[in-house]
């Protein structure tokens, strides 16, 4: 009599090979970047995603188009030496404003981060507009409350901005050097800007346009030297 261990299984998996040209297709069509739980949802049972990624990733490698990892997520990139080809598919593309930039960078640099904080590191009131506009751009995100009187709000970057910035994590964000020299900060930042190795500065006052707040700069010539990151 046998035992229960020769007992063939119910759900044979798919070859490797099968299963990596699965995954690939999936990445493929996806709009978003599919996390490995998404992966094993949609492959035949007892499928290993996990390793289809990597021969994948192998497969990939200095090719024109690249797997990379998005925070928890994968997703088919464009090589990062050859996004100067995909210019001509933008259709519009628009500065952000400083007040834009500032908050987005304390959000990157501090979450998660109350609007209080946020404030606090900038020296200026926040238009209620500013985040509401970035969270509408998909950049920025709620994370948890915090456990503190009143319970306030964090704020967090969302993988869409990991995403945009082909970033794998917060941590890959880049130096104040490397942000002065692809033009997103000033030679001497706005005090109270709070980036990493920035000393305290003076602030005070509330926002340009609180009244009619704007993420965007309509007009180039309005924040000199201020902007730089694109929204697409």
């Amino acid at each position: 009599m046998s035992g229960a261990g020769d007992t063939p299984p119910l759900f044979t998996p798919p070859p490797a090979e099968e299963q990596e040209r699965m995954v690939e297709a999936v990445l493929f069509a996806a709009a978003v970047p599919v996390t490995l739980a998404e992966l094993a949802g949609r492959l035949p049972h007892g499928s290993d995603p996990a390793r289809a990624l990597a021969a994948l990733a192998r497969r990939y490698a200095g090719r024109g188009v690249e797997l990379r990892r998005v925070g928890d997520a994968w997703a088919l990139r464009t090589a990062p030496d050859l996004g100067f080809l995909m210019r001509r598919e933008v259709v519009e593309a628009r500065r952000l404003s400083r007040a834009g930039i500032e908050t987005l960078a304390i959000v990157a640099y501090h979450q998660p981060v109350t609007r209080a904080e946020i404030e606090e590191i900038r020296g200026v009131a926040v238009s209620r507009g500013t985040l509401d506009l970035l969270i509408e751009l998909g950049w920025v995100g709620l994370g948890r409350r915090r456990m503190t009187p009143g319970r306030p709000a964090t704020f967090v970057v969302t993988e869409a901005f990991l995403d945009h910035f082909g970033l794998e994590s917060a941590r890959d964000l880049p130096g104040l050097k490397e942000l002065r020299a692809a033009g997103l900060l000033e030679n001497r930042p706005p005090p109270g800007t709070g980036l990493p190795g920035e000393g305290e500065g003076e602030g005070g006052g509330e926002e340009a346009g609180e009244d009619q707040p704007s993420l965007f700069d309509d007009d180039d010539g309005d924040e000199s030297g201020a902007g730089g990151g694109e929204a697409r």
